[in-house]
Parts: structure tokens; sequence; C-alpha cells
């Protein structure tokens, strides 16, 4: 399965149902009362960490993800029922960021955990709860909440607490098998493991995860290799087990091949450079091994070294015990601290009026947006409601300030009327 550790998607809230306006009707009951319903809420949008996926290749083929909207409101004081929210599953691990602001919506870090990170949108209220003493039959009902598009970032972070770096074809995936039941695919060439490989391995009744993390070479910090793309997952570990070819295998130097990765973590995030690390000094079996470690040792006497052969499976018992023993000393699998959506208001407050070449006054913004919205034109009483509240929202005297005079045309959204002063 092709693995995919990074997409962007859109989510929406479902909208929420516009309320009803009706009057009852009932044989010898000429005037019945408003009877109009509420609108139904929309559906929220929720994350769950589902801990049977392990890539987000689903995203790569589908980008736009709506929760259903609200049902309208109808007769007989009847709600329209909410809509259902939508689950959006992702791996564990998966962090959700928004995109223009940065900032971390969900960390999905906990198999099943649910997130809710937006929150669908009111139903209207029907005519019935506009009635009152002196107004006993409103034509007009609320709309509905509309909800906004927003853009997320889904980013997928491996969570293990050891893990496994070095060049490729060190004999990491080996490693993995040898301490785990873990079964990734084994080859002798270079960039075999093409994705985290995750096993659990225990020692004196504890256990731990530990995750192979591919495609780091040199330049990887930069891109090169795998190692952009995998670099990430090395960010939740809470310690290194960084395997080097001890018998300089494909001719190379156990001692540069350290120093590169090391140099590669540290450039990609100074916070991976701060990890803790044991060596794995990998391929004891094999000719040279020998004076290479000790040239090692000589080199690099602060650092904690362990012979180990995958191969012939000799050495892994002390490395286990000190792996152990290193994290009873270290705080858990690092979480990040999750932000809540401020979503923004369906109308901006406020108002804008501008005059045109040909004289109209047009006035444009939230509070005209809203106004129009909740006015029945075909309705006295909401019309008369709709002239009340330009006076209320400062728009006639605003229209009055800028030179509007009697007879002059007045343009909000698609309605034009004449300015009586």
């Amino acid at each position: 399965m092709q693995f995919v550790d990074k997409a962007r998607i859109v989510v929406k809230a479902g909208n929420g149902g516009d309320g009803h306006a009706s009057f009852h009707r009932e044989k010898y009951v000429q005037q019945g009362g408003p009877n109009g319903g509420d609108g139904g809420r929309g559906g929220d949008v929720v994350f769950f960490a589902d801990p049977h996926m392990s890539t987000l290749l689903d995203f790569k083929y589908q980008r736009f993800f709506r929760a259903e909207n609200g049902e309208p409101g109808k007769p007989e004081l009847s709600t329209g029922k909410n809509g259902k929210p939508l689950v959006i599953s992702v791996p564990v691990g998966t962090i959700v960021r928004d995109v223009e602001s940065g900032a971390i919506l969900a960390d999905m870090s906990e198999a099943e955990k649910k997130r809710v990170i937006l929150n669908g949108g009111r139903g209207g209220k029907g005519n019935a709860k506009f009635a009152t003493p002196t107004r006993q039959a409103p034509r007009f009902a609320q709309p509905g909440i509309k909800t906004n598009e927003y853009e997320v970032e889904l980013e997928l972070k491996s969570i293990a607490d050891v893990g496994l770096v070095g060049l490729p074809s060190v004999g990491k995936s080996t490693i993995l098998s040898v301490l785990t039941a873990a079964k990734p695919k084994i080859a002798a060439y270079h960039f075999t493991t093409l994705s985290p490989n995750l096993g659990v391995a225990s020692r004196h009744n504890r256990s731990f995860v530990l995750a192979d993390i591919p495609g780091l070479i040199e330049g990887a910090a930069e891109g090169a290799g795998l190692g952009h793309d995998f670099l990430r997952h090395i960010e939740r570990t809470r310690m290194l087990v960084h395997v080097v070819d001890i018998a300089g295998s494909e001719m190379r130097d156990p001692i540069e091949d350290y120093e590169k990765i090391n140099d590669e973590l540290r450039k990609f995030s100074p916070l991976l450079g701060e990890i803790p690390q044991l060596v794995a000094a990998n391929k004891t079996d094999l000719p040279e091994s020998e004076e290479n470690l000790a040239r090692f040792k000589e080199a690099y006497p602060d650092v904690e070294v362990f012979p180990v052969s995958a191969a012939t499976t000799q050495g892994f018992e002390a490395l286990l015990d000190r792996v152990v023993q290193v994290l009873d000393t270290l705080p858990p699998v690092l979480r990040y601290e999750e932000t809540d959506l401020v979503e923004a208001p369906s109308y901006a407050p406020g108002f804008h009026i501008s005059r045109g070449d040909d004289g109209v006054f047009e006035v444009t913004g939230g509070d005209v947006e809203k106004l129009l919205d909740t006015t029945n034109p075909d309705d006295e009483i909401s019309m008369r409601r709709f002239q009340q509240m330009l006076v209320k929202n400062g728009i006639i005297s605003a229209l009055r300030e800028m030179g509007a005079k009697d007879g002059d045309s007045i343009r909000l959204g698609e309605w034009e009327f004449d300015f009586v002063d």
C-alpha cells in the first residue's frame, strides 16, 4: 500500500436549517396564530483516530468533506432534523492544522480519540418565536446560520517510544524484526523501507513501541532521498537508537555515517539533536568490525555503544536493558497543544456606503446582509421592521451625511429603493 503522510483537505460543518413561516389552519378557525418551527442544527465535523489506519492515502483522492445541513423548520411548530455529524477517520498520530492560521486543531495521538473541530450552524427560528403582543402575525422567519469552509493540513507523525535511525542498509529493519513481531520488507538495496514500520518490543515485562525511520541520507534535511518526508516522524520519539554498520560494508566509515545522520537531525530541527541516543553497532559478525568498533569508541568516548548482530541476533539483551532504563527517566511521548478554531461570524459587523458614477448610493457589509436575509419583502410587518432597523443601525443617518436627498436611489444587495427623508 502506498504510504502518504501529508495531505490537505477542505472541511465544512453543516449549515443550520432555515426557520419556517406558517400559520395554523383549521376548520372554523379563521385566523390561526403563527406555528412555523425552528430549523435543525447543522452537523459537526469530527476527527477520529482509527487504530486500523496507517496512511493518509484516502485523502489523496478525496479533498472536500462537508457535514450534513440541518433541515428547515416545518408547520405545526415542528423542528427540522439536525444534520448528521461528519466523522473523518485518520491514523493515530495525525496532526490537524488550520492552513490559514497554522494553529493545531487536533492531535489525534490516542487510539479512538474523537475531536470536534467545527460545530454545525445553529438553526433559524420559526415565525412562532417572533410573535409578540403587538406583533401577533409575523410572516418572516430567521434563516439558519451558514458555516464557512476551512482548509486543513493533515500530517502524520508516527508515535513511538524509540526510533531506529541510520543510513540505508545498516540493518534497521532487520533489528526491528528481531526485537518485535513486526515483519518489515528486508532486502540488500537502499530504500527498501518506504514508510515508518512500528513494532512492540518487550523486556522484563515492560513493553515499548519501536519505529524504523527510513529514508535518511546526507542532505535529508534539505529534502534529499526520502528524508524530508520522514524526519518529522522522529519528533514524537522519546529516544533514538542510532544504528551504524560497524563493519564498514559498502566501503563505508561508521564514524562518518554517525556524524552525517546527527548533522541531518540537527539541521531539520535543533530539538531532534537533543533527543537521547544509544548506538547499536550492527554487523559485528563481519570482518573488520572489531577494528572499527575500537575506532568508534575512541572517537566518541562519551557515547553508549552496544555491539550487536542482527544476522545472528546477538547482543540485544544489554541494549534492551539500557533502553528500558533510559525510558524510565524520560517524559511521555510528545503531545501537541490543541487550539479551538474560532469561526468567523456569518455576518461581519458594520456597513459601508459608496456612491457610484450613476449616482446610486450602495450600502454593503454584514449589517446589511443580515438585515436582507431576515426580511420578507412580501410582508408589511417585516418591511416595517426593515425600515426600523435601517434607522437603528445608523444607516439612514450615514446616508444623510453622505448627501442623500429625497428621491435618490439606494441599493442594498439586490434591493433598490428611493430615499425618503
